[in-house]
């Protein structure tokens, strides 16, 4: 049985444990490696080759320190198919949704490769008589990302290429669920001429992740994943002096007004409802349907739930792969369960099928749900599967309220073919990220991935400037020379 490796001060390591959790294939049961939960002192040694590390680093120029990137940037295009492969046997995303993350994480690392500019300080000459005064940014020092099982490609990258253009040195803990991405990724890491300690990779499980929370030598943390551990995360981590940035759950909404495009809206929606077994933290799990919007929209969307194709990820024509794991599927439709029992309609039900072939998998099918109560448990709870529940309202403005009610403000959506109607809603909706005629409203790697609420912890995000801002920190000058600069010479 193959065991995932640690990645340590430029080498591979196959640290022993006292426990080992078994890399599924979600779709068909099958062992692909063992992850060790290592104990924490895996993390003290990353912690201190990265600490070894840093001072060079750090003093590399910010136009050599993009040059692994670069190399990077190539080698994670030649290997696309490979890595997308990696993504979908150990999490069970259809393919090409595999390749669409790796293509996100590809674009963070370009975006990051631009780090010379995006370090740019500020200068004012003469803010008194012969006083200069200017703001230069350095690196914070160690960080570390703890990162989730469902965009095992994509996430780490939100984080990793800016920390390290940035001049700081870098610790990822994979999820122990699925490990093989990284596996794959620090294999080409290791040829992109990255100085030994500089990117580390470390295994395990709540030991591991506290371990990095405590770490006097870690400077700066970033995390993704449920609301509870988030806000442990957070917490614990500050209460170090570290920076954090911890995303959190989410239940996003989405608005169908009666003047939405059929076609485009109804696909847009299952995608989003639907697409990576509604495993992402912008998966539209709500639509609140306003005025005869729901006389259109609720056949319209049971039949996108019913025709789509679910199975194995690398299966030709299979839209739609299973959940990560059965107690996951088991929670799930315990779920749906509960929406029904609160006054729900079924009215296409993804619980208790198999998919040929595949009989053992985690598999729950797309599920629709009419006649949510606004007041139970299926409105606040995030499910994080396939499963879209829908509530009408006879105004906007309750559907906005109704938004606004909820604990959570990662992404909200709107469709409609009206102006008026799209610049109430992004102003008065309280979301980080807003999707006008948009299902997955996820910013592009320039932009930083926002939220509210409960779904957000710390006050720089992911990506573009605001990864820029929160692993570097400022430093100001005030400046003045002698009149008579010459006498010197």
């Amino acid at each position: 049985m193959k065991t995932v490796l640690n990645y340590i001060n430029g080498q591979w390591r196959e640290d022993i444990a006292t426990e080992y959790l078994d890399v599924i294939n979600p779709a068909s049961q099958e062992v692909l490696a063992r992850t060790p939960l290592c104990a924490a002192s895996v993390v003290d040694e990353a912690a201190r080759a990265a600490a070894t590390a840093y001072p060079a680093w750090r003093n590399t120029p910010p136009a050599d320190r993009i040059q692994p990137l670069f190399k990077l940037k190539m080698l994670m295009e030649t290997h696309l198919d490979e890595l997308a492969r990696t993504i979908t046997l150990e999490n069970g995303k259809i393919y090409s949704e595999s390749v669409g993350e790796m293509r996100r994480a590809i674009e963070n690392v370009e975006v990051a490769c631009g780090i010379p500019t995006l370090m740019m300080g500020d200068i004012l000459e003469d803010v008194a008589a012969g006083i200069d005064e200017f703001m230069i940014r350095q690196p914070v020092g160690v960080v570390a990302t703890i990162a989730p099982f469902n965009f095992p490609g994509m996430i780490p990258f939100w984080y990793l290429p800016y920390a390290l253009a940035c001049g700081n040195t870098y610790i990822v803990k994979p999820s122990e669920r699925v490990p093989l991405t990284m596996m794959k990724v620090f294999e080409l890491i290791e040829q992109c001429g990255f100085p030994p300690g500089v990117v580390n990779m470390v295994h395990g499980g709540v030991d591991v992740v506290n371990a990095i929370l405590d770490h006097p030598t870690i400077r700066g943390v970033t995390f993704v994943g449920s609301t509870a551990v988030a806000k442990h995360v957070y917490s614990r981590a500050s209460a170090h002096g570290k920076r954090v940035q911890a995303q959190g759950g989410a239940k996003n909404p989405t608005i169908i007004l009666p003047d939405a495009e059929v076609d485009m809206t109804t696909k847009i929606i299952a995608d989003s409802a639907f697409g990576c077994a509604g495993q992402r933290c912008l998966a539209t799990s709500l639509v609140f349907t306003v005025g005869k919007a729901d006389e259109i929209f609720i056949p319209a969307l049971a039949e996108a739930a019913h025709n789509r194709v679910t199975g194995f990820g690398l299966d030709d024509g299979v839209q739609m792969g299973p959940v990560i794991t059965h107690a996951a599927k088991t929670r799930i439709e315990g779920l749906i369960g509960k929406g029904i029992a609160e006054g729900a309609e079924v009215v296409v039900d993804g619980r208790g099928k198999t998919v040929g072939g595949y009989e053992g998998g985690s598999f729950v099918h797309p599920t629709l749900l009419c006649g949510l109560n606004p007041h139970g448990e299926m409105m606040r709870t995030e499910i994080f599967g396939p499963v879209l529940g829908m509530v009408h309202l006879d105004t906007v403005e309750d559907a906005i309220a109704l938004v606004n009610s909820g604990q959570y403000g990662n992404m909200a959506c709107l469709f409609t073919s009206s102006g008026a109607a799209a610049r109430k809603f992004r102003h008065d909706a309280d979301a980080g990220n807003i999707g006008i005629n948009i299902g997955v409203a996820a910013p592009m790697a320039y932009f930083p991935f926002s939220g509210w609420k409960d779904s957000f912890f710390g006050t720089l995000h992911g990506q573009g400037k605001h990864a820029v801002e929160f692993f570097t920190q400022t430093k100001v000058v005030v400046e003045r020379w002698p009149k008579d600069w010459s006498r010197q010479f």
